[in-house]
């Protein structure tokens, strides 16, 4: 597999793609989510991509980044096609490669690409013509950058941009995530002090994911003293496979209630990528309490959407 690393640097250093967070240097990273808050303090002057286009090339359903790219994609004054799987001649047998190589040929150069396949946006980002910039919105269980991106925003303003000192645990379903493994890419750049991880045996991860992080089982002991919570969505179709029992016996020990969230520090945050399974992995009381952040990350991820596409195309 091609290394995406290779392909979103310029040799100026500049990004020409956003596909990973993994290897992203520190500067890059810190820059976007700088004007990220930026956009949420000041907004956006001016249309910088009036006159562009952007596709939102979705091959799998999305609703909070899909909307988000648009909206920030609107804000910046491009204009925005939406591509709809299911009613594209991909169903007619066409490739995902033919797909953007059509669309580049009506002049549209910025595109943003959710795939089911570990890979497939950085093999398109490979065959791209030149000038046209593609951000991964989320391929396979790989990636999912501006996830992370948005995720550490929100964390930024909750905490500070000074992360050394917190402890941060991501609950539930971590083999399957894309967003895991960007949080995990994201908090390590950023200097996270201790980063805790907690799943049942059979959704942790069987390879490098969890480099540097510390194991947990029991998500009483993982949430002790913890600054925030990142709770994941479980994947029901994983009950399919026999790697989770029940949906009740989840809960039982892997569901974020109020009681259990009383271990973590009275100031803990709570987050969520969504969309979120109430009365599994997460109850009520905590997703609309008052610690949590879950509709500040949908708020956070336009300008962050914005600050990425505006990096790539402006």
């Amino acid at each position: 597999m091609m290394d995406p690393m290779n392909q979103q640097l310029a040799p100026d250093g500049r990004l020409r793609h956003l596909l990973t967070l993994d290897g992203l240097p520190r500067t890059a990273l810190e820059a976007l989510l700088d004007r990220a808050q930026a956009i949420v303090d000041g907004g956006i002057a001016g249309a910088p991509l009036a006159g562009q286009a952007v596709c939102t090339l979705f091959f799998e359903p999305s609703t909070r980044t899909r909307m988000s790219f648009q909206r920030a994609a609107q804000r910046l004054g491009a204009d925005v096609l939406a591509f709809d799987a299911s009613t594209s001649s991909t169903t007619k047998g066409e490739t995902a490669l033919d797909t953007l190589r059509n669309i580049e040929a009506m002049g549209v150069r910025g595109f943003v690409v959710r795939h089911a396949a570990d890979g497939a946006v950085a093999a398109l980002a490979a065959a791209a013509g030149p000038g046209t910039a593609l951000v991964n919105a989320g391929d396979g269980r790989s990636a999912h950058p501006t996830q992370g991106l948005l995720d550490m925003l929100t964390l930024r303003q909750a905490k500070g941009c000074d992360l050394s000192a917190l402890k941060v645990v991501i609950v539930g379903d971590i083999r399957h995530s894309r967003v895991a493994r960007s949080d995990l890419h994201a908090l390590r750049t950023l200097g996270a002090g201790e980063i805790r991880v907690c799943a049942p045996a059979a959704l942790l991860p069987r390879d490098t994911t969890l480099e540097g992080c510390v194991v947990f089982d029991d998500l009483d002991a993982a949430l002790e003293g913890v600054d925030a919570v990142m709770m994941l969505r479980l994947q029901r179709e994983r009950m399919e496979e026999g790697l989770v029992p029940s949906l009740e016996g989840y809960h039982r020990d892997y569901g974020l209630t109020a009681s259990r969230l009383r271990r973590a520090r009275a100031d803990a945050v709570v987050l969520h990528p969504g969309p979120m399974n109430r009365g599994v992995e997460i109850d009520d009381a905590v997703a609309d309490g008052p610690q949590s952040l879950i509709l500040r990350q949908v708020a956070n991820g336009v300008a962050v959407r914005a600050a990425v596409l505006e990096a790539l195309l402006a």
